[in-house]
């Protein structure tokens, strides 16, 4: 390999200042969250009250949408932090609990975002008799923006990189265990160069699905068919993060010298990553949901 990109110098912090003997920031990661929402918020009201877009009439008011996102920010903390401590990180979790709630400190799952999410947003919809698949269309369609946030946030944070690369798009991440290469690929000269995989995903799972599902809501009726943009985001999501993966480091707790993939399942000498299993269920549901979307006579 001859050609490697150097990463940027950007630090973690937006602007960081001490007070009283503590150091306070904001965060790159953290205004990913909170921009990706307040986008969310304002993609979901006016959908609403684009009265045209829907065939008989939205599932809540403005207000309604407001109060949701009260309830999804909940959703988002607690599903993504217990999600990473199930899902990723278990035996280390479960012997220190007193970190489970320090989520200042990282490990955020979006597989458990999301299931927070769902659970919040089936409770809050059932207390107000909101019509729940067309809710779940709406905020589908809303979620990729956030995505591609929360991904290009990722990359700032020079984490969840990719695997070793000789692509000359490869990028030289900093840090001991992102230059912890083996074998020639990667290598530029004594330096290390890994697919940007964040980025990848901030593509895929954020503008190409984030653009073809406003394309379909506002040009082809997509909210008039109930489900349709809610399976379409669940598998176009599970699609992106399994190809994803395959580019994607896997977590080193998963990583041995008798299984250097990470793979959590293998058999024959193929396998499969927590982020391509947990994406298969979305995939496949997703897919049952937009073909019965399809089916049902529009609404």
């Amino acid at each position: 390999m001859i050609f490697a990109l150097p990463f940027p110098n950007i630090g973690p912090d937006i602007v960081s200042f001490d007070l009283f003997g503590f150091t306070l920031a904001l965060r790159w990661y953290a205004m990913a969250y909170i921009v990706g929402i307040l986008i969310a918020w304002g993609m979901a009201a006016r959908a609403v009250r684009t009265l045209s877009l829907w065939h008989d009439a939205a599932p809540a008011s403005a207000e309604q949408i407001g109060d949701l996102i009260t309830w999804v920010i909940i959703g988002i903390i607690l599903g993504g932090r217990l999600g990473f401590v199930l899902f990723y990180e278990p035996a280390y979790y479960f012997a220190n609990p007193a970190q489970i709630p320090m989520i200042w400190q990282g490990g955020m799952a979006f597989h458990g975002g999301f299931l927070g999410v769902v659970i919040a947003a089936y409770l809050y919809c059932r207390s107000q008799g909101i019509p729940m698949l067309k809710m779940a269309d709406v905020m589908a369609y809303t979620t990729p923006p956030a995505l591609f946030l929360g991904r290009v946030a990722n990359f700032i944070n020079a984490e969840l990189w990719g695997r070793p690369t000789d692509a000359p798009w490869g990028v030289i991440f900093p840090g001991a265990a992102a230059q912890n290469c083996e074998g020639p690929l990667g290598f530029v000269g004594t330096l290390c160069a890994r697919h940007p995989s964040q980025l990848y995903e901030a593509l895929l799972e954020g503008a190409l699905l984030g653009a073809v599902l406003i394309y379909l809501a506002y040009r082809r009726g997509l909210f008039t068919r109930p489900g349709a943009a809610l399976g379409i985001f669940l598998a176009g999501y599970g699609v992106a993060r399994f190809f994803v993966e395959f580019f994607r480091q896997a977590d080193a707790q998963f990583i041995t010298p008798a299984n250097p993939q990470g793979w959590v399942l293998q058999a024959g000498g193929i396998g499969v990553s927590m982020g391509q299993l947990l994406s298969l269920p979305m995939i496949i549901i997703g897919l049952a949901v937009l073909i019965r979307a399809i089916r049902r006579a529009p609404a």
